[in-house]
């Protein structure tokens, strides 16, 4: 019996949830069979008992599991003679660092500059409540007026990147020989941006892109199975 992925999905069946994504690369690496369930923003509160507020959640059995970090600890934990994930507390750990990292260095400057593009990209009926929750979170900036600054900001956020290609300029993976679930928590990001952005993230010479084919290309080409913009140009 596979395991159930409730996924956020947006207009022409777009899936553009990092944390769904990162979810869907444990399930894989894993070796676990699973499908996906497209859910909207608004039809969040459907899933389960209605207590969930975001995705992604995974239902295996009867258990219901939210948030993507939790989701990969209960994974290790249901399945132990399948791959870890996390091996032992000290790659856990390391993960954490990955994340804090890409969240204070990355996302904040990611953020601003491509959730207007997200706005275009969500279903209708998501519209107006991510338009007046994003816009609140951005301490009242319009998204409209984030779209004009953003290419100017886009070399700072290249540049954030650069410790990721001094890594992978060393070695196969962030995990080291293969990868683990520091990569999936970059790929997320990347997977995100690919599948909304309308300005591309990176230049076309960037050596990040070969790191990148390569992990959109693993479990049969996981990482190409939604719509998905020009990365580099």
């Amino acid at each position: 019996m596979s395991i159930t992925l409730y996924d956020l999905c947006g207009q022409d069946d777009r899936r553009f949830s990092p944390f769904c994504w990162r979810t869907k690369y444990a399930l894989a690496h894993k070796g676990l069979a699973f499908e996906t369930v497209p859910v909207s923003f608004s039809a969040i509160k459907t899933i389960g008992d209605g207590s969930f507020k975001t995705v992604p959640v995974i239902e295996d059995n009867g258990t219901w599991v939210g948030d993507s970090w939790e989701i990969a600890k209960y994974l290790d934990k249901a399945y132990p003679d399948t791959p870890a994930l996390f091996p032992n507390p000290e790659v856990e750990a390391l993960c954490h660092f990955v994340e804090t990292w890409q969240f204070s260095n990355v996302l904040r400057q990611a953020f601003p500059a491509y959730v207007h593009d997200i706005y275009l990209h969500v279903k209708e009926e998501d519209r107006t409540y991510f338009k007046e929750s994003r816009e609140k979170q951005l301490g009242g900036t319009k998204l409209e007026s984030l779209v004009e600054a953003r290419e100017e900001k886009l070399p700072g956020l290249r540049s954030a990147l650069f410790p990721l290609r001094m890594t992978l300029g060393n070695q196969r993976w962030l995990s080291g020989d293969t990868p683990g679930y520091a990569d999936y928590l970059i790929l997320g990001t990347f997977l995100w941006l690919g599948s909304v952005a309308t300005l591309p993230v990176l230049e076309k010479d960037d050596p990040l892109l070969v790191w990148l084919e390569k992990g959109r290309d693993l479990y049969n080409g996981l990482g190409r199975t939604s719509p998905c913009n020009e990365i580099a140009a």
